[in-house]
């Protein structure tokens, strides 16, 4: 059997499974879409909005078919951004209740959400947070630090608050990989710049542990402002309580942490009581879903650069939606809404921890592309920004990054991990030919060359100067002034804001408030944020990504054009049933890879 054929027989199985799963889920889908009528997110005359980040708040919406098969959708930060805007001045909204206490929450994911909700009580709005237990499920700290943004608190009797400050912490594995005679050759600049130090150390290094101590400084303090601002504590006090955390849940309310102790059926009393039982709930990702902005309003670009910067297509993974900022998408992206004369600026949303040195450059070129054309773009930044995340973004008209944006590390690192005397313990040796002098420049089974390892160090030399050279450019700064925060520290976007890397501090709000500035509209004026590209639906997205695969393999081989055709024949009835399924519903520019407890 051939190769080929053992491996289009492999994805065969796995389509039909896949298939399978589709198959059983559209037709459960189709029942209930027959049985109930399809929602049509139209906003009753008096209504509580509802908010469960147990589901999560998403960058964009997954394109994978797993996210096709949910019967909903995430909320996603520009739901939940623009939902409560426009909610915090519709008459016809109440207030919000909210669960909180479980599901990922990073810093400055936490934080796009407390303004949000600051926002609308601002507006005279009621909103009430219940948790069974801020801690148990993970991110305790931010989940409460959340907590503060609203009028009430409830917690659970049975649970607590796990307010215990904030550690970062990573394995290093020199000690093992020299039992095992591996051995990483790596270059760096400079000497904060620690994201292969777990390789090439035993222990943190002093300048990196200098670094990462100012980030958890930085983000305690901050978590300590919110205490006392929403608690009305001082801010000692406050800092004073996360040194003495975890409470039980009576300890809490002792300590004016919480509210009220209760369960979810009392708060949903509590709520009936003060509103009046006639009144519904909403979820915020409905309410948002309703919103249709006037046809005339201006329109600006949304373009989304999230994931690790890759030189590639950056297509989402075709089952679960990952994605990547590939350079080619993204870039795209940017060109046309820079060349098209009705998007009059463009907000480019990145969360990423940087990758590619290169695929920044293609993407960076675009950014500044805009700056040249005179058109606004707006960077707003979300829980990371970091090292290529940072390169791209440096050619903005302005950057935002929330107080506890990761971003910054601003350096270059690169290298390989030389394998010759692990094969030597196991009795394993290579042997080849070569024609040209550095062709084993990249291979692990050699150490570098002298020539080879000061090519390296050239390398280096000239993508960190290009790095700086963008970033004094496009901030506007002294190349000196460039040089002390570009020694590969990681910044929260607070210290980046100090350090003149960040011009805001704020989230999706502030990015949408500084393009109405550029382009001398009024603060309340309406406008409509348009993807570039448009967004596909999932299961499209899904077949897309199968058919391109078919259409573009270069050995031509007879399976995968038959897999082409199938999807072909499959497409059409996939525009069919999506609507009816979805209406219910090299050289590294890359941060060090750190465990956070949040």
């Amino acid at each position: 059997m051939s190769v080929m054929r053992f491996i289009f027989r492999i994805i065969c199985g796995v389509f039909a499974i896949v298939g399978g799963i589709v198959v059983v889920v559209t037709a459960v889908s189709a029942v209930a879409w027959w049985y109930f009528p399809t929602v049509e997110h139209r906003v009753p005359s008096q209504v509580i909005l509802t908010l469960d980040l147990a589901d999560g708040v998403a960058e964009r919406a997954s394109a994978g078919p797993l996210a096709w098969t949910s019967f909903g959708h995430a909320l996603t930060v520009r739901d939940l951004v623009e939902g409560l805007d426009a909610a915090g001045r519709d008459p016809r909204v109440k207030g919000l209740v909210a669960r909180l206490g479980s599901g990922d929450l990073a810093m400055a994911r936490a934080q796009e959400v407390r303004d949000a909700i600051l926002a609308f009580r601002k507006q005279g709005k009621f909103a009430l947070a219940f948790a069974e237990t801020f801690g148990e499920a993970g991110d305790g700290n931010t989940h409460y630090y959340l907590a503060t943004a609203f009028d009430e608190i409830w917690l659970q009797p049975s649970g607590d608050v796990g307010l215990t400050g904030v550690r970062l912490e990573s394995p290093y594995l020199k000690n093992l990989l020299d039992e095992y005679g591996v051995v990483a050759r790596i270059g760096q600049r400079e000497e904060y710049k620690g994201a292969m130090d777990p390789l090439t150390s035993t222990s943190m290094p002093q300048p990196v542990r200098e670094n990462y101590q100012k980030l958890v400084d930085s983000w305690v303090d901050q978590i300590a402002g919110g205490i006392a601002e929403g608690r009305k504590l001082d801010v000692a006090a406050a800092r004073a309580l996360i040194d003495r955390g975890p409470f039980e849940a009576a300890e809490a309310q002792k300590e004016k942490l919480v509210d009220h102790l209760g369960y979810w059926d009392e708060v949903d009393k509590a709520v009936d009581d003060r509103f009046g039982q006639d009144v519904a709930r909403m979820s915020v990702a409905n309410y948002a879903g309703s919103l249709v902005p006037p046809a005339d309003a201006p329109r600006i670009a949304l373009v989304y650069g999230l994931g690790p910067v890759q030189l590639s297509q950056g297509a989402p993974n075709p089952l679960f939606g990952e994605v990547s900022m590939g350079s080619q998408p993204v870039s795209s992206a940017l060109h046309d809404a820079i060349d098209d004369d009705s998007v009059k600026a463009i907000i480019f949303r990145v969360d990423s921890p940087g990758g590619s040195y290169v695929a920044s450059d293609t993407i960076w070129r675009e950014v500044n592309r805009a700056r040249d054309k005179g058109k606004p773009l707006i960077v707003s930044m979300g829980d990371v920004a970091a090292s290529g995340g940072y390169f791209v973004a440096a050619a903005a008209r302005k950057i935002v990054a929330q107080p506890g944006t990761i971003t910054g590390s601003i350096g270059v690192v690169s290298g390989k991990v030389v394998l010759t005397n692990l094969w030597s313990k196991l009795n394993v040796t290579w042997d080849g030919v070569q024609a040209g002098a550095n062709a084993d420049v990249e291979s692990a089974n050699h150490d570098y060359s002298e020539a080879g390892w000061s090519q390296l160090q050239k390398a280096l030399d000239h993508v960190y100067a290009d790095f700086m050279t963008k970033v004094a450019a496009g901030r506007n700064m002294p190349a000196d002034r460039v040089r002390a925060v570009a020694k590969g520290q990681i910044w929260t976007g607070a210290d980046a804001k100090a350090n003149g890397l960040v011009d805001e501090v704020g989230g999706f709000a502030t990015a949408i408030k500084l393009a109405r500035e550029a382009i001398s509209l009024p603060a309340d004026a309406a406008v409509r944020l348009v993807e570039f590209p448009p967004p596909e639906n999932s299961l499209e997205a899904l077949l897309r990504n199968l058919l391109d695969a078919g259409a573009t393999d270069t050995q031509g081989t007879r399976e995968a054009a038959t897999l082409a055709r199938f999807v072909r024949l499959v497409e059409p009835l996939a525009r069919v049933l999506t609507p009816v399924v979805e209406a219910g519903a090299a050289r590294d520019l890359r941060m060090p890879e750190i465990r956070t407890d949040q």
